[in-house]
């Protein structure tokens, strides 16, 4: 049988390899609350699309790394070695050990204590190491508590990203087109957005005298006028207010008339105003 010493030295040495690959952060970096905050949709969206690995488990041990070995962690955390049991593999195309290994920098209480983790359920957003059962944790916040109705929250979002019909990520604005209509306060604008996979994704405003304004999303080429703009807390939500830019940039109405272009940033404006705020809470560590 191994003696705790000894099972602690091979632990110990594990977790050098995995620092080697861990990621550095700034001294600048400001001090995290040391209360888990409250996630929301696109808070779980961030660290699930970022994660080719999402696992539910149990913490069964953990090692304070000493100084040393833990260099440049922020001020008011701890970088710790942690042994966790899988109890789901959520997301995984290759599988994942029963046992898994990796480095967390808990938060520290405000009596600079470390919060109970032993036998905690945790989800778990991480990418493959170097040897077996090792993991990477894809942020130094991806390990969140598992409460049900958060893993209820994370399995869906994965599922919307995984269908074939995703929608793509959002990588900048494209060109924006405008035509006025033949009378008073009648026009329609065109947006085009560029992804990072290449699929065509498109805003629509229509406006006609006496009705209300309507927005809608294309994802392809056609556009449904009777489609209507994406419900908060879903994933084509999330992936238009979380990466649309504030106003419509010159680049895009280059091409246009001066009138085109200036009702064409009102249009802009209000699918913005529609969105609301990406309701982003956590910073990434």
């Amino acid at each position: 049988m191994k003696s705790k010493s000894s099972m602690t030295f091979r632990n110990m040495a594990a977790a050098c390899l995995i620092l080697a690959a861990y990621p550095q952060v700034s001294a600048a970096q400001t001090n995290q609350a040391t209360e888990p905050a409250i996630l929301s949709y696109s808070d779980l969206a961030d660290l699930a699309d970022a994660a080719p690995l999402v696992a539910a488990a149990r913490i069964r041990s953990i090692i304070a790394l000493p100084a040393e070995q833990a260099q440049n962690v922020p001020a008011g955390q701890k970088r710790l070695y942690v042994e966790a049991e899988v109890t789901n593999l959520i997301r995984g195309e290759s599988g994942i050990s029963p046992l898994v290994y990796y480095l967390y920098d808990a938060p520290l209480n405000a009596r600079g204590k470390l919060p109970k983790l032993k036998k905690a359920n945790v989800i778990l957003f991480a990418r493959p190491a170097a040897r077996p059962g090792e993991i990477q944790l894809v942020t130094r916040d991806a390990q969140i508590p598992a409460t049900p109705a958060t893993l209820e929250k994370v399995k869906t979002i994965l599922s919307d990203l995984m269908t074939e019909r995703a929608p793509p990520r959002i990588i900048e604005l494209g060109d924006a087109f405008h035509v006025a209509g033949t009378v008073a306060g009648e026009g329609e604008t065109q947006i085009f957005l560029r992804t990072a996979n290449g699929e065509p994704v498109s805003l629509s405003i229509l406006r006609r005298p006496g009705q209300e304004p309507k927005w809608a999303v294309a994802l392809g080429e056609i556009v449904d006028e009777a489609a209507r703009p994406p419900a908060p807390g879903t994933l084509l939500w999330y992936r238009l207010a979380c990466s649309l830019p504030p106003a419509l940039p010159e680049r895009s109405v280059r091409a246009l008339s001066p009138s085109d272009a200036e009702a064409a940033r009102v249009d802009y404006a209000l699918i913005i105003q529609s969105l609301g705020n990406c309701g982003r809470t956590r910073t990434p560590r």
